[in-house]
């Protein structure tokens, strides 16, 4: 495993790549084995080889449904029922609904107040309760404690900070490792809110290859992992204001130790740049991503990962693709920092162009 290559490091982690082939065995044949592509254009860009995991191509449209199935799955097997409970703002909370139903389960889940529509809206299709509260960490975990009160034998199924959920997200790596042509990569980089990919994806990571190089990528706007990691402590997300809507939460008590162990930095970016990159795997890759997948491809961008040696093959983990197609970020708005840029001059003898022309 990777401790035995770095003695001295902890060793109880609560997931481990034993835990995350397990819970591959245990959600096969449910959840999607999402492809791997390239992309010359980007590739170029960044000045290394890049490739890109799709895990907006998982079921539900992002990672999360690994880790709700394999923690679903385990629960039932155990001889547990329901309901299920969870917080989230979003993407797990849709991963819970269906894995919930595929189980014949009833979900009662908590969501913010400002969660995308499009992800309220597929909760509910999945036939799910959806409880709003104030988009505050504290909130959602406190109103989760009530449901979990008001309902005897309900079980909660947080969002990241749970074993099973980590290594259910790891078992995306297994398939990536598997899927990779023209030999092992030099590193991943994948988006980090709480840290339930990232830890997953590290614990296999490293113990398939211990001597992979492992990069966060997070927004700026939400950088409570980079400031936790500079700190060398837990430093909880405070006020988080970006477009990136899945990387909004703090990391837990047990994604935190294997982070802070095993990631090696922490690439942050600007909302201008998560912008740009999104446009950009659109434009080149013709992938609906959603901002927080874009983070990744951001950070592979940026000048501070361009500058790092002897990085030739780097994985990145494109986590999503839960985005609300009518409101796209480049397109013409007061609160986009970079749409005058896109603005198009008036055609001659013309009307100007709008958004529902274009």
């Amino acid at each position: 495993s990777w401790s035995d290559h770095h003695p001295g490091m902890a060793t109880e982690y609560a997931a481990s790549l034993a835990s995350v082939q397990e819970a591959a065995e245990r959600i096969k044949g449910a959840v999607t084995r999402t492809p791997v592509m390239t992309c010359g254009a980007i590739s170029s860009r960044a000045g290394r080889e890049l490739f890109f995991k799709c895990e907006l191509f998982q079921k539900v449209g992002a990672f999360k449904f690994r880790g709700a199935t394999n923690a679903v799955r385990k629960h039932v097997e155990g001889g547990g029922k329901g309901p299920l409970v969870t917080h989230s703002s979003g993407n797990h909370a849709q991963a819970l609904a269906l894995a919930a139903k595929d189980a014949g389960l009833q979900a009662l889940i908590v969501m913010p107040s400002n969660a995308p529509t499009v992800k309220v809206d597929a909760v509910k299709e999945y036939g799910a309760t959806v409880v709003h509260c104030p988009p505050i960490v504290e909130e959602r975990v406190k109103f989760a404690q009530r449901l979990l009160d008001e309902n005897p034998g309900s079980i909660l199924i947080p969002p990241y900070n749970h074993p099973d959920v980590m290594s259910g997200q790891g078992t995306l790596i297994l398939e990536f490792f598997e899927q990779v042509e023209g030999g092992p990569l030099d590193a991943i980089i994948v988006p980090v809110g709480g840290g339930g990919m990232l830890s997953g994806c590290c614990v296999a990571a490293k113990g398939l290859q211990p001597n992979i190089r492992i990069f966060a990528a997070e927004p700026l706007g939400a950088d409570d992992v980079a400031r936790s990691m500079k700190a060398g402590e837990l430093i909880p997300q405070t006020a988080p204001k970006t477009i990136a809507d899945g990387l909004l939460t703090s990391m837990g008590d047990l994604t935190w130790p294997i982070i802070r162990d095993h990631v090696e930095d922490v690439i942050t970016v600007s909302e201008e740049e998560i912008i740009e990159a999104m446009r950009l795997v659109y434009m080149r890759m013709k992938l609906v991503i959603e901002p927080s997948a874009a983070v990744g491809v951001a950070a592979a961008l940026s000048p501070s990962f361009r500058a790092k040696e002897g990085l030739g093959r780097v994985g990145i983990v494109l986590c999503g693709g839960n985005v609300d197609i009518d409101k796209l970020p480049w397109m013409v708005c007061t609160r986009n920092p970079i749409a005058a840029k896109r603005r198009e001059p008036a055609p001659v003898g013309g009307r100007p162009a709008r958004n529902r022309d274009v």
